[in-house]
C-alpha cells in the first residue's frame, strides 16, 4: 500500500476492546496506577510506546524524589518546601504535601514489588541531594 492506494473494505479484522480505566504509559507510574485500578476490580488496560524496562523511569535513571531520611537527617517537610518553591509557589500545596508525607511508603512499596532502584552498601536506597532552597 502507497500513498495512492487505499486499503480495501474488510482488509483489517478490527477487535473491540472495553475497559473501565486505560493507563497510558507504563513507566513507574503508569504501572502503579494500572496496577492499584486492577486491583480495585477494574477492568485495566495499559497502553506504551515502548517495553516497560525501556520507559522512561528506567533509561533516565535519575532516581525518586522521596525524604527516606535512611542516610541523612530528612524530612518530607523540606522536600515538600523544596517542591512548593521550584513550582514558583503555583503548584497545589495540599496535592504537594500528600505526595511528599506519603512518599517514603510509596518508595518503600515499589522495592517490595520489585522495582530495581539503586542501592548502596547496608541495603540502603541511593539518595542524592537535589535542593531548590
Amino acid at each position: 500500500m502507497n500513498m495512492v492506494t487505499k486499503p480495501q473494505r474488510g482488509a483489517y479484522h478490527i477487535v473491540d476492546h472495553t475497559y473501565d480505566v486505560v493507563v497510558v504509559g507504563a513507566g513507574g507510574a503508569g504501572l502503579r496506577a494500572t496496577l492499584g485500578m486492577g486491583a480495585a476490580g477494574l477492568k485495566t488496560a495499559c497502553i506504551t510506546k515502548v517495553f516497560p524496562t525501556r520507559s522512561h523511569t528506567v533509561a533516565a535513571q535519575g532516581g525518586i524524589g522521596a525524604s527516606l531520611g535512611n542516610m541523612s537527617e530528612d524530612n518530607w517537610r523540606w522536600h515538600m518546601y523544596d517542591t512548593v518553591k521550584g513550582s514558583d509557589w503555583l503548584g497545589d500545596q495540599d496535592a504537594i504535601e500528600y505526595m511528599c508525607r506519603e512518599a517514603a511508603a510509596s518508595v518503600y512499596e515499589l522495592e517490595h514489588f520489585g522495582v530495581p532502584l539503586p542501592t548502596v552498601p547496608a541495603t540502603r536506597f541511593c539518595i542524592r541531594s537535589i535542593s531548590s532552597a
